[in-house]
């Protein structure tokens, strides 16, 4: 399988990138910089909010993924982010590309029945615009793109380097929890997940999340 890879080179992206190159796949890593994340995985600099050179980048591919990030400025995120992932869908359709996953984030996910994470009063301040933005996002795409095979993947509340130990729950809306409450993921496993996802897709049009 061919994967073009936005935000190849954050923490999440990186680990994607080379869990499919581990499995065999040829990966294509687009960041801004044009860095590889990882030995043998060719490289690309190039903005995905820019539909045209998303266009000519994944032609020709049998996936797309993305692991963009909103900004994390002082600016609010919301807009840009927004238009950012107007831009990658428009520049997969135009490649004629069908397949898509997306990194989402965990503010959204229910801790009730119709009740996300994000509109607690508890939900920390300093994560609640990047959580809007995801939000937009998933919004746009359960809205707007029905002609695409997409998928958006949530992490747990918590997600960082740790192991690759295979050993997670997936879910769908709701936020999975451990024994203690706790809401976890490594981003090792997060991007087995993803990669699973990827190659036998089981989530179609639809959110899914990962946890312990």
């Amino acid at each position: 399988m061919k994967l073009v890879l936005f935000g190849a080179t954050g923490m999440v992206g990186s680990r994607i990138a080379t869990e499919a190159s581990a499995r065999g796949h040829q990966v294509v890593a687009v960041s801004r910089s044009g860095q590889s994340p990882v030995s043998g995985v060719t490289a690309a600099a190039a903005d995905a909010a820019d539909p045209a050179k998303v266009a000519e980048l994944v032609a020709g591919a049998d996936a797309v993924g993305s692991a963009c990030v909103p900004p994390r400025d002082v600016s609010d995120p919301r807009e840009p982010f927004l238009a950012l992932n107007h831009s990658l869908v428009e520049g997969v359709r135009e490649a004629g590309v069908h397949r898509l996953v997306i990194v989402g984030g965990a503010g959204t996910l229910e801790v009730a029945p119709g009740e996300a994470a994000c509109d607690q009063p508890d939900f920390p301040e300093a994560y609640l615009p990047e959580a809007l933005a995801h939000r937009d996002a998933l919004t746009y795409l359960r809205t707007d793109v029905d002609d695409l095979d997409w998928t958006y993947i949530s992490p747990a509340a918590e997600i960082g380097p740790g192991e690759r130990t295979g050993e997670f729950r997936i879910g769908g809306d709701r936020m999975l929890t451990d024994a203690g409450g706790q809401s976890r993921i490594s981003a090792e496993d997060y991007a087995m997940a993803f990669v699973d996802q990827l190659e036998m897709p089981v989530h179609p049009h639809g959110r899914m999340s990962v946890a312990y």
